[in-house]
C-alpha cells in the first residue's frame, strides 16, 4: 500500500465479501408489496424535508451531510422552516440545501449570511462555505451495492453562476466552521438563492455546544499525498509555485484531521554514508527538515509522519529488497556501524525535537509468509539500534512477526482475543481500508453509502484500534491505464480507481471507484494543461468522502472527550450517573453490532453524538 498493494486481500476478502452479501441485511427503504426486490439504498426517500415557502421555478429541499442525494430523486414528504445542524466550537459542520426546479433554471448563485447567535454573538459568513455538488458518472459499479448512475463525490467551489435542468436535484453543500471560542447557544442565518426570475431564503439553525474540539487528534492518521500528482496536474515548475499548492493541499489535510505520510517532501532529512571513517558512520543533516516539520505541527497540527530509513531495503508481497548501503549489505561490519549511526541520530534527534512518537517506520507492505523471516530481521536490526523509533506493519497479527512491531495495521483480520494478547505487550493497532474489502463492509467508494466511511470511525472506536490508513488520497491517474504522460486520466469524467503498473499488466483491474482518491485537483486542472500552459495556483477540491471521514474523526473526539472527563471526574459522580455516562461510550447496535452489519441510515450517529455532547457539557460544567 505504500504505492498500491492489497491485491491479495482483494481478491480474498472479495470472496468473503460476495458470500456474505446475501446474508446480511442493511437498513435500506423498505419495498412495497409490488417490488421483487428491495429498493437500492442510493434511492431510498425516507430522509430529507422540503423548506417551507418556497415555490416558483424550484422546490428547495434540505437534508443532512451523510447522505448521497441522486438526481432524479423525488421531493420529501415532510416540511420544515430551516435547515438544521449542531456542532462544538473548532467543529466543521455541513448540510445539503437542494434545489430541484420545475423548469429550467438559469444562473443560479448562491450567498450566506452571517449567523446571529445568543447575547449578540455571532458566526461570521467567512465561516459558511457554500460548495457545489458535482455527480461524476459510474459506468462500472464497484460491487453489488454499486449501481450505473451518477454519483455525487467532488465538492467544487460554488464560484460562479450554475444553469439547473428541470426536475433534477441539485445539492449546495453549506459548510459551516464554528470558531474554537464560539459562544454556545443557538445561531440562525440564511442562505440566499438568486437565479434569473427566482430567488429565495433558506433559514439555517445552527446550535453551538459548550465545549470545543483539540486542534490535535487523539486517533492516528496516515493518508498518502503524491506531490508529483500534484505537480503533473497542475503544471506546477519552479519550487516557489510548489510549496504554495503543496500547502492548499496540506490545509485541506488539516482542516479535515488528516496527517499526511510526508509532511516535509520538499525538506527531507539528509544523510551521507561515510563507510571510511574510523568507524563507519553517517553524516545527517536536519537543517531543512527541522523548520518544516517544526510548521507542519505548528501550522497544520499534524500528529503523524512517516519516516523513511535509507538502507533499510523494503518491499511489498511481490518483490522485496535486501538492505544496502552503497556497496555494502546487510552481512558487513560497515553497513552494521553506518546504520547503527544513522538511526541513532534519527532517533535522538527526534526525542530532542519532541516528535518521536510521532514517527512510525513503514518499511514493508503487506509481506507473504515467506518474507516473514525478512521483515522480522528488519524491524529487529531497528530496535537493536534504535530501540523508541516505532515500528508499523500492514498485516494481521501473525505470532512469527510479534515482538519488534509496535503498530500492527489490519485490513479486516481483526482477532479481539489475538490483539488484546498484543496490547499486553504494548503494541497497538491501526487498519485501513483500500480497493478491499468491499460490501457489505463499511468501504471507501463513491458508489456506496456516505455513512460508511463515517460508520468505519465508529467501528475503530469500537475495537479500541487507535489509528486510521490508507494509501493516497491523490490517485486521480494509473499509469497502467493510462501509460500516456500527456493523457492521464480525468477524476472528474472516470471515477474508477484502476490497478498499478506492477501486476498483471495485460489485464484491465477495476479496485473501485473512488479507491484512492479523496481530493480532486482544481476543475481547471482536471486534466494538465487544459486550462493552457500557465501553473494553478488553487486548492484542491474536497469531497463528500473526505468530509465524512472527518465526520468520523470529530465523532471519534467526542468519545474520546467524555471518555478522558469521565476519567477525571469519576470519583465524584454518583454510581448510577457514571454507570450512564459509560453507557454512552459503547457504540450502539443501531449504529453498527458488527463489522458487516451496520446502518445506512445516519440518524443513529446524530442521535449518539448529541447525547455525547449533552454528556461532554454536563461533566464540563
Amino acid at each position: 500500500m505504500s504505492s498500491r498493494s492489497c491485491h491479495r486481500f482483494f481478491v480474498r476478502v472479495s470472496i468473503v465479501a460476495v458470500s456474505l452479501a446475501a446474508a446480511v441485511c442493511l437498513s435500506v427503504a423498505p419495498a412495497t408489496a409490488a417490488q421483487s426486490t428491495p429498493v437500492p439504498d442510493y434511492y431510498r426517500a425516507d430522509y430529507g424535508e422540503r423548506i417551507a415557502g418556497a415555490e416558483g421555478k424550484a422546490a428547495i429541499w434540505w437534508c443532512d451531510a451523510t447522505h448521497k442525494v441522486p438526481r432524479q430523486r423525488g421531493l420529501p414528504e415532510a416540511t420544515a422552516s430551516a435547515a438544521q445542524l449542531s456542532a462544538a466550537g473548532n467543529d466543521f459542520e455541513a448540510v445539503q440545501v437542494v434545489v430541484r426546479p420545475t423548469e429550467p433554471l438559469k444562473g443560479l448563485t448562491a450567498s450566506a449570511s452571517a449567523l446571529a447567535g445568543p447575547d449578540g454573538a455571532t458566526i461570521s459568513a467567512e465561516n459558511v462555505n457554500i460548495l457545489r455538488v458535482f455527480y461524476h458518472f459510474v459506468d462500472h459499479p464497484t460491487d453489488k451495492t454499486g449501481i450505473r448512475d451518477w454519483w455525487p463525490d467532488a465538492l467544487p467551489p460554488f464560484s460562479k453562476p450554475i444553469d439547473l435542468a428541470a426536475g433534477e436535484n441539485q445539492p449546495l453543500w453549506v459548510l459551516i466552521h464554528v470558531p474554537k471560542d464560539a459562544k454556545a447557544g443557538d445561531y440562525a442565518g440564511s442562505i440566499s438563492l438568486k437565479a434569473d426570475g427566482w430567488s429565495a431564503e433558506v433559514p439555517v439553525k445552527l446550535h453551538v455546544w459548550n465545549f470545543a474540539l483539540p486542534e490535535q487528534n487523539h486517533i492516528a492518521t496516515a493518508f498518502g499525498l503524491s506531490p508529483g500528482n500534484v505537480f503533473r496536474y497542475h503544471q506546477l515548475k519552479t519550487e516557489a509555485d510548489k510549496r504554495k499548492v503543496l500547502d492548499m493541499y496540506f490545509q485541506s489535510f488539516a482542516d479535515h484531521r488528516m496527517s499526511p505520510y510526508n509532511p516535509t517532501p520538499l525538506d527531507p532529512i539528509r544523510v551521507k554514508f561515510n563507510p571510511d571513517a574510523d568507524p563507519p558512520r553517517a553524516e545527517v543533516d536536519f537543517s531543512a527538515f527541522d523548520p518544516a516539520m517544526a510548521r507542519a505541527v505548528e501550522k497544520f497540527h499534524f500528529t503523524d509522519f512517516r519516516l523513511t530509513i535509507q538502507g533499510m531495503g523494503g518491499g511489498n508481497f511481490l518483490k522485496r529488497y535486501e538492505p544496502k548501503i552503497g556497496r555494502f549489505g546487510e552481512d558487513t561490519p560497515e553497513y552494521q556501524a553506518m546504520f547503527s549511526s544513522y538511526v541513532k541520530q534519527l532517533e535522538n534527534h527526534l526525542r530532542e525535537k519532541g516528535w518521536l512518537k510521532m514517527a512510525y517506520i513503514y518499511w514493508f507492505d503487506e509481506p507473504r509468509p515467506k518474507d516473514y523471516v525478512f521483515v522480522r530481521n528488519g524491524f529487529e536490526r531497528l530496535k537493536k539500534y534504535a530501540p523508541s523509533l516505532q515500528t508499523m506493519l500492514t498485516e494481521q497479527i501473525e505470532e512469527k512477526l510479534a515482538g519488534p512491531i509496535d503498530i500492527w495495521c489490519l485490513l479486516t483480520h481483526y482477532d479481539h482475543e489475538a490483539a488484546q494478547k498484543r496490547r499486553a505487550h504494548g503494541e497497538r493497532f491501526w487498519w485501513y481500508v483500500c480497493c478491499a474489502p468491499k460490501a457489505p463492509y463499511c468501504t471507501l467508494f463513491i458508489d456506496h453509502p456516505a455513512v460508511e466511511l463515517r460508520t468505519w470511525l465508529w467501528q475503530t472506536w469500537q475495537r479500541d484500534i487507535v489509528g486510521v490508513l490508507v494509501w493516497t488520497a491523490t490517485y486521480w491517474t494509473s499509469p497502467a491505464e493510462f501509460p500516456d504522460k500527456d493523457h492521464p486520466q480525468n477524476p472528474y469524467k472516470d471515477p474508477m480507481g484502476y490497478r498499478w503498473h506492477y501486476d498483471k499488466p495485460d489485464v484491465k483491474q477495476y479496485y473501485g471507484n473512488g479507491d484512492g482518491r479523496f481530493i480532486y485537483p482544481p476543475e481547471s486542472a482536471a486534466v494538465p494543461g487544459k486550462s493552457g500552459p500557465d501553473p494553478v495556483i488553487e486548492p484542491p477540491v474536497s469531497s463528500i468522502r473526505w468530509e465524512m471521514l472527518r465526520e468520523g474523526i470529530e465523532d471519534y473526539e467526542y468519545l474520546y472527550m467524555l471518555r478522558d472527563l469521565l476519567a477525571k471526574r469519576r470519583d465524584g459522580l454518583p454510581a448510577e450517573q457514571v454507570k450512564k455516562y459509560e453507557a454512552l461510550l459503547e457504540v450502539p447496535k443501531e449504529i453498527t453490532s458488527d463489522m458487516t452489519t451496520f446502518s445506512t441510515d445516519p440518524a443513529p450517529i446524530y442521535t449518539r453524538r448529541a447525547a455525547v455532547a449533552r454528556a461532554i457539557e454536563q461533566l464540563t460544567n
